[in-house]
């Protein structure tokens, strides 16, 4: 069976966005892949995290993992830091990588544009190297494939990079993982700025629906998305992008390919679209939010990570001694 591995940052409230891009994907994965999955705490240290919200929101998200239908018997569920491998493995293949391959990142350089827009003349050096560990947080594992968003490609493209290196230099040690792009629902937009990523960040909260908004809430939400001028509910990414990005979310969770929407609404308006989508995503929200509420009231949350844990200690202690012997860290037979 095909290993497939997966991480995401607990900053912030778990989104729509994340759910249909990063969480739903997954359930429907587990039968067909060995899927690990690690909620990347390590990672969420590059920017201040108040640590009562850190705390809640990395329960809120393994409970919502589990609740979108996960299953621990299938998939190793863990805490990053929880494996200390992870970081020593992120050190050794830090000083394997250039200060000018980590500045070229895209993510690195929007953190640059971002603090000079407020006048912030320091950057946390965690911002500059957290490539290094996401390298270790993937070749760790020696997945076969790591499902990514166009966004975050580039930094499979980076870990491959060092494994190739790494393999070159000390002989055969790291898989070269393949990154996987969902075809549909990869990147959920804003409902309020169709051209920008649904963000945990919302300054406005109005273009983000969080898994655990009141369901009134949501649907007010969907209602009031940005669409166009026009009323013809077609897909049309450049020309349309907010009815486009409302279908894409229609097409995930009401099972629908877009020309099957588009053939539902021809000749109706957006306002009906909107309604009919609005009680989709309250639904999915309902039914997620039922099992979330018994998840957090069983305390199924810890034995699950601690389970997760070990599997995954187990898999992490010795690909970091295969790296140690390799490179020349240890002397120890």
């Amino acid at each position: 069976m095909k290993r497939m591995l997966s991480g995401i940052k607990p900053t912030g409230r778990v989104t729509l966005g994340n759910y249909i891009g990063a969480i739903k994907p997954f359930v429907s994965f587990q039968d067909d892949y060995e899927m690990i999955i690690f909620v990347a705490n390590l990672h969420s240290m590059t920017i201040y995290q108040e640590p009562k919200d850190l705390r809640q929101n990395t329960k809120d998200l393994i409970a919502l993992y589990l609740a979108a239908g996960l299953d621990p018997e299938k998939v190793t569920l863990f805490l990053q830091s929880d494996v200390k491998e992870h970081a020593q493995l992120g050190w050794y293949l830090n000083c394997m990588v250039s200060m000018g391959e980590l500045s070229r990142m895209t993510q690195y350089k929007m953190q640059v544009e971002k603090a000079k827009a407020r006048k912030d003349t320091s950057i946390g050096a965690g911002i500059f190297n957290y490539p290094s560990l996401m390298n270790a947080d993937i070749l760790m594992y020696d997945p076969d494939y790591v499902p990514v968003g166009e966004d975050q490609k580039q930094h499979v493209e980076l870990a491959r990079m060092v494994a190739e290196r790494f393999n070159h230099r000390y002989s055969d040690t790291f898989k070269i993982p393949e990154p996987l792009t969902p075809r549909v629902g990869g990147r959920i937009m804003s409902l309020q700025d169709p051209t920008s990523k649904m963000s945990k960040s919302d300054p406005t909260g109005k273009g983000c629906i969080y898994m655990l908004d009141p369901i009134n809430v949501s649907k007010k939400k969907i209602m009031s998305a940005v669409t166009d001028s026009d009323s013809h509910v077609r897909y049309d990414k450049e020309n349309k992008p907010g009815i486009s990005n409302l279908m894409e979310i229609y097409s995930i969770l009401g099972h629908k390919s877009y020309e099957e929407i588009e053939a539902m609404y021809e000749g109706k308006g957006y306002g009906e679209f909107k309604k009919d989508l609005a009680e989709i995503v309250g639904a999915e929200l309902q039914k997620v939010q039922d099992a979330y509420n018994q998840i957090m009231a069983s305390g199924e949350i810890e034995k699950v990570l601690d389970e997760g844990a070990k599997k995954a200690g187990r898999i992490a202690y010795k690909k970091l001694a295969k790296v140690e012997r390799k490179i020349g860290i240890t002397i120890r037979k």
